[in-house]
């Protein structure tokens, strides 16, 4: 899931496997604030903890990686100030792209956009669910992750490892976060 409200963070946790990514487009110090305190609430509940495009803070708060977008720090640059342990996700929209990144270091890929959204404007258009099957079918052994217009009725035409959320769990996290892990479950 990801965010920028610890209420959402807190409703989404103890539903079952999640990831949270903490999204603060702000400054630093919000970004650093927001992930120790996700770290607390994270922590206990056996949650990843991921920072969005903040090497800096992900390293400063402790956090288990980052997600670095197509505009962010280049991959290979991340993997090297990470070290080779941390959790490394990049944002990929074709083959070729999802090749390079986990060659370079990526431990996941967030593909997408896969459907149009409304979460994060200037994005390209939509690659749709073939798009996101021809990135997992060039990266086997990569838990490709697809975003942007996610909805629980949406994951059954995705061929992917899982799938991130942004306004589907706004408003009701913990009822959102359990038909997401319900739908996954059912298509595995």
């Amino acid at each position: 899931m990801v965010t920028d409200s610890l209420d959402v963070v807190r409703g989404v946790l103890g539903h079952g496997p999640v990831a949270v990514q903490v999204r603060v487009k702000t400054n630093d110090r919000e970004a650093y604030a927001l992930t120790v305190a996700a770290l607390e609430l994270c922590r206990p509940a056996g949650a990843l903890c991921l920072v969005d495009d903040r090497v800096g803070v992900a390293l400063a708060a402790g956090a288990d990686g980052v997600h670095v977008g197509a505009d962010d720090l280049p991959v290979a640059a991340a993997r090297r100030a990470l070290g080779p342990h941390a959790i490394l996700g990049a944002t990929c929209r074709n083959p070729f792209s999802a090749r390079t990144a986990v060659a370079d270091g990526a431990t996941y890929l967030g593909v997408g956009p896969a459907f149009a959204t409304s979460s994060k404007t200037g994005l390209p258009d939509p690659i749709g669910p073939d798009g996101v099957a021809a990135v997992t079918r060039a990266v086997p052994g990569t838990p490709v992750i697809a975003i942007a217009g996610i909805t629980p009725a949406r994951v059954a035409e995705l061929d992917c490892y899982g799938v991130a959320a942004i306004s589907a769990v706004a408003t009701d996290p913990a009822g959102a976060t359990a038909a997401f892990l319900k739908e996954l479950a059912a298509h595995e």
